[in-house]
């Protein structure tokens, strides 16, 4: 207590008047009888310093308040309400609801990306990147370090993707006065802690740029309320523009517009919103309206808003209502591996098999559409388990189903709470179509639709609900949609060939004990060599 009291009086004397140096806080997430102390000794530096606002803490929502703090910085204003459908509308205003004074968001994000083993050679002095070597060698033994770039950039888009929704959403709630990163980079310690769109080093990791970032992380950001990003052809998109502007001064007489583009960047419609005065804070500018009825086939759009110099845009996604019917249907469609569906394969058929809910290898792994929080290492078995998906996007199974290589929000319905196969059994060369990034403690090699060849037949099998069994959710049909027509196709030619025996595994029960490579003791970070002795 003694040293945190003189620190605080040599940090004042060497700062007090640097022209940033306007908040205090006594530290992060206090420990002991910290409420009384903490309140004392910011009553003493407020009277003896008024050159700043004071608040004893920041600490999560499980801290008590200390009742001194002139402002709060607490985490009760954060995370994505992203099990139910994505959306641009959603904001923290319930959280900070007859708190009188400024409340801060305390440690937003914590999403977590895969590591990039690129930064193992950057370590040239007395630290040595020995965590990443691990990680990089166990990936290796699950036959996929050929991956590692790709489960690296697809974490990322995904990863990016909660950070821009996050803060929007904070930039949204009223009476909110700011939010706190954990940090902008990675934090090595706690068994690895991969949350930043920086690495260690402060160095961009190649999945976003510090221009994109400012898009909608500046002090004047475009927003526009959707209430989801998935459409039909037969709606009207709806959306609610505003601005948060908190620059030096108001904004007088900008030009305010926005723009719908297709996949390619070509502009499908222009919508000016006129001049408009900006006041600091938050601001509503308009709505427009865009008519969906031309497009007759899936379509990944693009809404373009621009305030002045500022920009901010969103994807989404126009599916067909009604899907024409396949002239020749020759799949047969099954949610069981019965001697029916061997008879098919035995005979040279093609099968669709729908095994959502019948998976027993790889049951125990919960996938939502977000990724990891913080990391499974220091919060054990704390779901979610997976980084977002990799998706093989240039297959021809995709063909009618606009989609990126990573998670984006058409993916949300499909993906969200959906079960995973855990593939590690399969040959070693062996990539499904869309393929759950594990945590990097584990590594396992897992799926959630994959092709192969079995015996003279050919076979898709999805542990995602697609099929005549599936929810009528419009991406769900126009996945599926996609997928017969290739299946239909000429170029349904697996290149891939399974045993039969092989895939039957994925649906017994196993006597064998549930693997957990966790340490049981406190939240001690997990080393990889822990999961060798294990093993």
């Amino acid at each position: 207590d003694h040293y945190l009291s003189e620190e605080t009086a040599r940090i004042f004397k060497a700062y007090g008047n640097h022209p940033s140096f306007v908040m205090w806080a006594f530290g992060n997430e206090p420990r002991g009888n910290y409420v009384s102390y903490l309140g004392k000794e910011l009553k003493y530096w407020e009277a003896k310093d008024q050159r700043r606002v004071y608040t004893g803490a920041s600490i999560g929502m499980h801290w008590t308040i200390i009742p001194e703090s002139q402002y709060l910085v607490r985490s009760g204003p954060r995370g994505l309400p992203f099990k139910r459908q994505p959306n641009s509308t959603f904001n923290f205003e319930k959280k900070v609801t007859d708190e009188p004074r400024p409340y801060v968001t305390h440690e937003m994000g914590q999403w977590c990306v895969f590591p990039d083993f690129s930064e193992i050679r950057k370590y040239t002095g007395v630290y040595k990147a020995k965590n990443f070597e691990l990680f990089r060698e166990d990936l290796a033994d699950h036959h996929m370090a050929d991956q590692a770039h790709d489960f690296l950039m697809a974490s990322g888009k995904l990863q990016a993707l909660c950070y821009k929704a996050e803060i929007e959403a904070a930039l949204r709630t009223p009476d909110l006065n700011g939010f706190q990163l954990l940090g902008l980079n990675d934090f090595p310690g706690q068994g690895t802690a991969l949350v930043g769109m920086l690495n260690v080093f402060w160095q961009e990791k190649g999945y976003i740029t510090k221009e994109e970032i400012s898009h909608f992380c500046n002090q004047t950001v475009p927003l526009a309320e959707l209430d989801k990003f998935v459409f039909t052809n037969d709606e009207t998109f709806h959306a609610r523009i505003q601005v948060a502007h908190f620059g030096e001064e108001p904004l007088t007489k900008v030009a305010c517009s926005c723009l719908f583009e297709n996949e390619q960047g070509d502009s499908l419609a222009g919508l000016p919103i006129g001049h408009q005065y900006i006041p600091i804070g938050r601001s509503k500018i308009g709505t427009i309206d865009f008519d969906l009825s031309q497009f007759k086939k899936a379509t990944k759009c693009r809404l373009v808003v621009r305030v002045g110099q500022f920009e901010n845009s969103w994807n989404f996604w126009v599916f067909p209502r009604e899907q024409p019917e396949l002239k020749e249907d020759d799949i047969y469609y099954s949610t069981q591996l019965d001697d029916k569906t061997e008879q098919v394969l035995k005979n040279g058929g093609k099968v669709f098999l729908n095994v959502a809910g019948k998976v027993e290898d790889g049951k125990d792994i919960v996938a939502y559409f977000t990724p990891v929080f913080w990391n499974t290492s220091w919060f054990k078995m704390r779901p979610p388990h997976t980084l977002g998906i990799l998706v093989q996007n240039k297959h021809p199974a995709f063909a009618n189903f606009p989609t990126s290589y990573h998670s984006d929000y058409q993916w949300w319905d499909i993906l969200n709470d959906q079960q995973i196969m855990d593939i590690d059994s399969f040959p070693a060369g062996f990539k499904p179509l869309v393929q759950p990034i594990d945590t990097w403690f584990l590594n396992r090699r897992l799926a959630q639709l994959f092709e192969a060849r079995i015996g003279k037949g050919k076979i898709i099998v999805s542990s995602l609900n697609l099929g005549n069994d599936a929810a009528n959710d419009p991406a769900s049909k126009q996945l599926y949609f996609s997928i017969r027509k290739y299946m239909n196709s000429d170029q349904f030619n697996p290149k891939d060939k399974l045993d039969l025996a092989v895939v039957k595994e994925l649906f017994e029960k196993k006597d064998r004990p549930k693997v957990n490579f966790y340490t049981k003791s406190g939240p001690d970070e997990l080393m990889p060599d822990q999961k060798y002795q294990h093993k």
